[in-house]
């Protein structure tokens, strides 16, 4: 702890110093898993990337104190070795406790938790004039409900307490194959009313092709036969593909998948993103070259790629909650408009809309009626990822239809992707009056806004000047090539965010 209060006084010295020379400044935590643009200056940044530290667990209360940079990876590697477990684990390992905290994050077990802040019991935090508090359900209780889904807006988070479940070493999964979106969005709701059922999500594959993934928290020798299954070896098929085949069958399966194993099987092709980089490089996409490749596959390079190619801005990427109800009509129009697939189905609880980035209390456009009464049933978010390979206002007209069809169905979206709203557009979502009198109660109007933070800012490439400048922009201009530079970025590793520093 004496090393994780010493950082933490240099960071309250320096959010001091920017606060007493009114400097806009920005948290700075070394990577993301976002796909909008982002580019840190180094001279108005706090560092917060070296507070990656599980600083202590409590068996007792079976609770953690947790830095914000810690990965998912890391804290479940930590936890497990303790014989516990996070109740919500991002399927990407990179994310981290703090952004999964003041970010929109929430996995298959959300249906049962909510999302990953929920899980938060307490929070310290330095507020932007260099107060250093500590917020929880008792203590500073309306800084602490308003960090969810506050991006960082409201102070700079140095620690969390998260809540522990008791370890299990195995996840006992069921596939549940479906043939419409109906009967997918039906089964979905059938399983998290399973009181058993720790995990549940979905995938479709085509109208007519779905599957519905059920799982089950086990002991590590249980009575029973099921076969064993992995997805984190090179040479284990990805969860998808594997999901998929058995959604060909027909046929109910059940099998037991280690615990690890379960909770990042999306890891290896990111999704299943990474079958649209075998086709971008006309290579085919088969068992052996996905072993061959596989260090390439995985989340941590292949966002450092997406980012250095320039890709986020040739591909759909959204994640969008709507009320069950309406995620069948939502998948409808996706299929008719785009035919983009496969998409991800995950189930999340009725408190979800209040983690996602300050939005209206009232979801007014719910059954498109003008009632004002507040929806508290369930949701069901849509994950819609791949490629619109069209120009730049091509690409933005899209984006703003999917946003216009999401408004109409009373979704909302995960705000880690572009932003197409215009600023009048955002404010009609999310709700300014009562976020701006949050910031003014605890300092922090000195700090970007959420919307500063996410609206959209372009196709924005700063290549620099010379022959150098000239290649990049020779590079960036050709898909292959700029697929090329980007992996070779990612290869090469270092940092992709912060602005080189001037001669």
């Amino acid at each position: 702890m004496d090393a994780h209060r010493a950082t933490v006084e240099k960071v309250r010295g320096r959010i001091h110093h920017f606060y007493n020379t009114k400097t806009p400044f920005r948290i700075y935590h070394g990577s993301t898993n976002s796909t909008r643009h982002a580019n840190f200056d180094r001279e108005t940044i706090i560092d917060v990337s070296s507070l990656n530290h599980v600083l202590s667990i409590d068996h007792e209360k079976s609770t953690a104190l947790v830095e914000p940079n810690v990965p998912m990876d890391a804290l479940v590697r930590e936890i497990i070795g303790h014989g516990l477990l996070p109740p919500v684990v991002m399927e990407f390992p990179g994310i981290t406790v703090g952004g999964g905290f003041v970010g929109t994050a929430g996995e298959s077990s959300s249906f049962k938790y909510g999302f990953f802040d929920r899980t938060v019991v307490s929070a310290e935090v330095v507020l932007a004039d260099g107060t250093l508090v500590t917020a929880s359900a008792t203590q500073n209780q309306e800084l602490f409900d308003g960090l969810r889904g506050s991006f960082g807006t409201l102070g700079v988070l140095t620690m969390v307490e998260l809540q522990l479940l008791p370890l299990k070493q195995m996840v006992e999964v069921t596939y549940h194959p479906t043939k419409s979106f109906a009967e997918a969005t039906s089964k979905i709701q059938q399983q998290t009313n399973e009181s058993k059922n720790d995990y549940v999500d979905g995938v479709l594959f085509a109208k007519d092709l779905g599957i519905v993934v059920a799982g089950r928290l086990a002991d590590a020798q249980p009575a029973s036969d099921l076969p064993l299954r992995r997805f984190s070896r090179a040479w284990d098929e990805w969860f998808w593909i594997h999901a998929r085949s058995i959604a060909q069958t027909g046929t109910i399966t059940k099998e037991l998948v280690p615990i690890e194993d379960y909770l990042f099987r999306y890891d290896r092709g990111a999704f299943w993103m990474g079958m649209y980089a075998y086709k971008h490089f006309m290579v085919p996409f088969l068992w052996l070259t996905r072993f061959l490749l596989d260090y390439f596959m995985h989340t941590r390079i292949m966002y450092h790629a997406l980012h250095a190619s320039g890709y986020t801005d040739r591909y759909i990427i959204h994640d969008i909650a709507f009320p069950s109800r309406n995620t069948a009509a939502f998948t409808e129009y996706v299929d008719e408009k785009f035919g983009i697939y496969p998409l991800w189905l995950c189930p999340l609880r009725s408190d979800g809309r209040s983690s996602m980035g300050h939005p209206q209390l009232y979801s007014s456009l719910v059954d498109g009626g003008e009632s004002g009464i507040e929806y508290n049933g369930d949701f069901i978010n849509v994950g819609v990822w791949g490629p619109y390979p069209f120009s730049e206002t091509e690409f933005v007209r899209a984006n703003r239809e999917i946003e216009a069809k999401m408004r109409e169905l009373g979704g909302l979206k995960w705000l880690y992707s572009r932003v197409f709203y215009t600023e009048e557009e955002w404010w009609q979502v999310y709700d300014k009056q009562k976020y701006d009198a949050l910031r003014r109660k605890f300092n922090a109007t000195s700090l970007p806004s959420i919307w500063d933070k996410v609206k959209d800012r372009g196709r924005k490439q700063e290549f620099g000047m010379g022959l150098e400048g000239g290649l990049k922009r020779l590079v960036m201009g050709n898909t292959f090539l700029s697929g090329l530079y980007g992996i070779y970025k990612a290869v090469q590793g270092g940092d992709y965010m912060l602005k080189k520093k001037s001669n």
